[in-house]
């Protein structure tokens, strides 16, 4: 999914449901960074920080300790 062209926000929110599940599988594992789950699932950054902060709004899922050496904290479901 990784590629030059940057998506508007009306694309990114389109695969809302379809990623956010996929966001979901990986956090039931352990906790991830965004570039972590962003590597893993193949999509840029700045799209699963969108994903992951509407998570996050809504109260899906929470940040776990203190941030990391680069700045990013670790997002886990929140129970």
């Amino acid at each position: 999914m990784e590629n030059s062209r940057l998506r508007g926000i009306s694309e990114v929110m389109r695969d809302e449901m379809v990623v956010r599940d996929k966001i979901t599988d990986l956090l039931q594992q352990e906790p991830k960074t965004i570039p972590q789950i962003a590597e893993i699932l193949g999509y840029p950054s700045r799209e699963i920080l969108i994903w992951v902060m509407a998570m996050w709004r809504y109260g899906s899922v929470e940040e776990t300790g203190r941030a990391d050496a680069k700045g990013y904290y670790q997002y886990r479901l929140k129970e």
